[in-house]
């Protein structure tokens, strides 16, 4: 199976399965003389993890990580950084009864045509436990882009299936098990899950991620956009089924006039372009939305096929999160923080000598 590595200099590899006995990463391209321990991922997994609430799936994992090499006295030396997060609560019986049978919505059906042999524990390859090594390939880019450049790189829940959540506070995200930035909606989300939890279904979610005080000049013009970059990592993560950057699909509706961002000396007046021009970074804000699908494992019975191609009926059992999107927001963080880590180091290796003539607010 090959697609298992993303980035051009900053370079992310992972392996695992979701029942196997761990998770790998490694992690290419991090400059030397940074320092870092295994508490700065570990704190960015934290925020990911199962089990972190009532609303998500009931697995019961520490995703403690292991950093194994390219750190040496406290500091990165610039070669490979190696990790390692050991699955502890693996039930694999929990998916005996579907071995033969294919999930409507989930990649059992394309990973079967495709390799001719799956692995139906948790859904193998294709489980979003995967995105762990993404976090923690994430949390070094974070780490690296705020000591540089003072970049801020964090996101919030923007809808949970039918209920929009306006935005109130970044200091409402941390209070609440959603990571809604409105705290006081709390008991309405938490009703509509519990619902939802009962009735054996699933729905799907909004998530908004942003970084702040980004550079001017990041991206190429053309096969190499930034703005190209990022839709593809965001479309990466697993239940992904649509990126806005910007205005997003919401440009169809506007006028020249209202979506082009007009500049004065002290600065833009919009960013309906999400901070992104010609696919070059314009040093404004980058704003990206995603929309995910509701989990595809569900109690519910669904009609489908068995490997022998007769109709089949399945029902799936164990734990799985009723709505994938509630641990989604630090993981669209991860991924735009390794595609700006990227762009950064290949603008450093093109352009670090460039001094821009204008200055823009």
């Amino acid at each position: 199976m090959s697609g298992n590595s993303f980035g051009t200099l900053y370079c992310v590899t992972s392996f695992g399965e979701s029942h196997g006995p761990a998770y790998g990463g490694v992690v290419d391209g991090c400059p030397p003389g940074m320092a870092l321990t295994a508490a700065d991922l570990q704190q960015e997994l934290d925020r990911r993890k199962p089990g972190s609430s009532r609303h998500v799936t009931q697995r019961r994992e520490t995703d403690t990580v292991e950093i194994l090499s390219g750190v040496y006295e406290g500091k990165t030396t610039g070669a490979a950084i190696g990790f390692l997060i050991r699955n502890e609560d693996q039930r694999s019986k929990d998916y005996s009864a579907i071995a033969e049978k294919f999930r409507p919505g989930h990649a059992d059906y394309t990973y079967w045509q495709k390799y001719g042999i799956r692995d139906p524990r948790g859904g193998g390859r294709a489980s979003a436990r995967e995105t762990m090594i993404r976090v923690a390939a994430g949390a070094i880019a974070k780490k690296w882009l705020r000591e540089r450049f003072g970049m801020l790189i964090r996101g919030y829940l923007a809808q949970l299936g039918p209920h929009p959540i306006a935005f109130k506070s970044w200091g409402d995200v941390g209070k609440n098990p959603f990571f809604a930035a409105d705290d006081s909606m709390t008991k309405k989300l938490e009703k509509f899950m519990d619902d939802l939890r009962e009735s054996g279904d699933s729905v799907g979610a909004r998530v908004n991620v942003m970084a702040e005080k980004v550079p001017v000049g990041w991206g190429e013009p053309v096969y190499g956009r930034l703005d190209a970059d990022i839709a593809s990592a965001m479309m990466s993560i697993n239940a992904v089924k649509g990126v806005e950057i910007g205005a997003g699909f919401a440009a169809v509706t506007q006028k020249g006039s209202e979506h082009g961002d007009e500049m004065t000396p002290q600065g833009f007046l919009s960013n309906n372009n999400g901070g992104v021009l010609g696919g070059i970074s314009s040093g404004q804000d980058i704003t990206v939305s995603i929309a995910l699908k509701p989990t595809s494992s569900i109690r519910l019975p669904r009609r489908t096929i068995d490997v022998h191609g007769q109709a089949a009926s399945v029902e799936t059992t164990g734990r799985h999160d009723p709505c994938v999107g509630i641990r989604a927001t630090p993981i669209a963080e991860a991924m735009l923080a390794c595609v700006l880590m990227d762009h950064a180091l290949r603008y450093r290796a093109q352009c670090g000598d460039v001094v821009p003539p204008t200055k823009v607010g």
